[in-house]
C-alpha cells in the first residue's frame, strides 16, 4: 500500500552569510548606483516583490565592493537588501525552472564578468504570527501612514506553509525584507556549493 505524504512543505529564509567556509570575511556590496556614480533614487523597486519593466531601467545598476580585500561570494545582499548574484547562480535557478524571479543585468565595479540583481517577483501573505517569537505592526500613531497594518518587526519568523500556494521563492507580505525559498532550491544551491547563501528554516 502506498501512502501519500501529506505533510506541508518545508521552507527556508534565504539570507547572506558574510563568511566563506574557511572563515574569511566575504564581500560587502554597496549600492546600487547609476552610470554617473550617484545613488539611485528608487532602489526599493528591487525589493518590492514586483516584476519590473527593464525598459524603465536606465543602464545597468552598479554595485561597489566595500571591502575589496574580502573573499568573493556567489550570493550577496547589498546594504539596501538587494540580492546580487553571478551568472552561475542564475543558471541554477533556470535549470530548476524557477518561476517568480527576474534576473536584471547589473555591474560590479572592478569585475568584468556579468552580474545580476535577483528580483523576486512574488509576495505571499503567510507569516504565522502565533509561531513567531514576536511581531510588531505599524500603527497610525507611528507617523507612517503607508505602512500601517504591515510589520514593523518580526522576530524568529515562521510561516504557515499551507498558505504559500505552492510558491518556491517569494517575499513575505508585510515584511518584504524576507526572501523565502523551498527545500529543493535550498538543496540545489547547497549542492553547487554556492558561497554566501544562508538558510534558516521558517
Amino acid at each position: 500500500m502506498n501512502f501519500r505524504d501529506t505533510s506541508p512543505p518545508t521552507y527556508f529564509r534565504l539570507t547572506q552569510n558574510v563568511y566563506t567556509p574557511d572563515g574569511a570575511h566575504g564581500w560587502v556590496f554597496q549600492g546600487p548606483f547609476d552610470k554617473q556614480g550617484a545613488r539611485l533614487d528608487d532602489p526599493w523597486r528591487y525589493t518590492d516583490g514586483k516584476h519590473l519593466d527593464v525598459t524603465d531601467i536606465d543602464g545597468s545598476p552598479t554595485f561597489r565592493i566595500a571591502q575589496p580585500a574580502g573573499s568573493p561570494l556567489d550570493f550577496n545582499i547589498s546594504g539596501l537588501g538587494i540580492p546580487v548574484i553571478p551568472e552561475r547562480v542564475v543558471r541554477i535557478f533556470e535549470r530548476l525552472g524557477t518561476k517568480d524571479v527576474q534576473f536584471l543585468p547589473a555591474r560590479v565595479t572592478s569585475l568584468a564578468e556579468p552580474w545580476f540583481i535577483l528580483n523576486v517577483t512574488r509576495v505571499v501573505r503567510c507569516i504565522d504570527d502565533a509561531r513567531c517569537s514576536e511581531v510588531m505592526y505599524w500603527k497610525p500613531e507611528d507617523g507612517q501612514p503607508k505602512k500601517v497594518g504591515t510589520y514593523r518587526a518580526v522576530y524568529d519568523m515562521r510561516i504557515d506553509p499551507t498558505k504559500t500556494e505552492g510558491a518556491r521563492i517569494f517575499r513575505t507580505w508585510g515584511w518584504l525584507v524576507a526572501i523565502v525559498v523551498s527545500q529543493d532550491i535550498k538543496e540545489a544551491l547547497e549542492q553547487e556549493h554556492i558561497s554566501g547563501a544562508k538558510f534558516i528554516e521558517v
